[in-house]
């Protein structure tokens, strides 16, 4: 995994950046998207890979764990103009069940196709955000894992505040149907960023899942992103769980860059 990331890097940093307003603007490492939109004919690459753990939250006799990969999910954006961004969300990922010190179920395949847009509709401004509305279609039925003959639906807005030159804070709020005709999850996400150096950023966030009718899943997580150029940068987090039904710890490196589609 970690030799792939070099290789990537390696790969990039022979490509000459063109000059650029601003540094790449990524969803990733933490889990409030952000409300910037890729610049129009810009197409940008969002991939990571992820180990996430989960214990049994239930009363029982057997010590398990479920074991979540994934290897890699790759977000996909193209500016369609300069408010407005194309998006595209695979994840390919393993599950492996664990009771005691042996793997008892694996499987292994697609887990997630999800085509969708943001769209930039407010500025910053004095005490209003920056604000942007993301949504995505998700197709349940091209997936293999958590397969669906039904598919569904989410959105979130995404707001940022900057509170200096190194701090800002970001959040979102949104509904995630998983499945069309189910109660839907109320999403939510707060992070505070600050730009260490002119190459180097870091968060810490608070994030989580609420149903009506079921326990919430809350959590905690950090993490840190390294501009090697304007145009590609990469990322290391992790995070906890706070409530039983979240899971328990999760680990995250990926990589991001970007480039023009035409020569104008």
């Amino acid at each position: 995994m970690i030799k792939n990331i070099l290789l990537a890097s390696l790969l990039f940093l022979s490509i000459k950046a063109s000059a650029q307003i601003e540094k790449i603007d990524t969803d990733r490492p933490d889990q409030t998207e952000s409300p910037f939109t890729v610049p129009k004919k810009w197409i940008q690459f969002e991939s990571g890979f992820l180990r996430e753990t989960e214990k049994d939250i239930y009363p029982s006799f057997r010590n398990w764990k479920d074991i979540h990969l994934q290897y890699p999910s790759l977000l996909s954006k193209y500016g369609l103009g300069k408010r407005v961004e194309l998006r595209l969300i695979t994840a390919f990922a393993t599950y492996k069940y664990k009771e005691g010190n042996k793997i008892t179920y694996k499987e292994t395949g697609l887990e997630s196709v999800q085509l969708g847009g943001k769209l930039n509709f407010l500025d910053e401004q004095g005490l209003r955000p920056k604000t942007s509305l993301i949504a995505h279609y998700d197709f349940g039925r091209l997936r293999k894992i958590n397969y669906d003959t039904i598919d569904g639906v989410n959105f979130r807005f995404t707001m940022q505040h900057t509170l200096s030159k190194k701090l800002s804070l970001s959040y979102n709020a949104g509904i995630e149907w998983e499945r069309f005709g189910h109660p839907p999850a109320y999403i939510y996400t707060l992070a505070l960023g600050y730009n260490i150096s002119e190459d180097w950023y870091g968060y810490v966030e608070a994030f989580g899942f609420i149903w009506k009718k079921d326990k919430p899943e809350n959590s905690i997580d950090a993490g840190i992103a390294y501009y090697i150029n304007d145009d590609f940068k990469i990322d290391f987090s992790g995070g906890l769980g706070l409530t039983k039904k979240a899971p328990d710890s999760y680990f995250a490196i990926g990589a991001s860059f970007r480039f023009k589609t035409n020569k104008d």
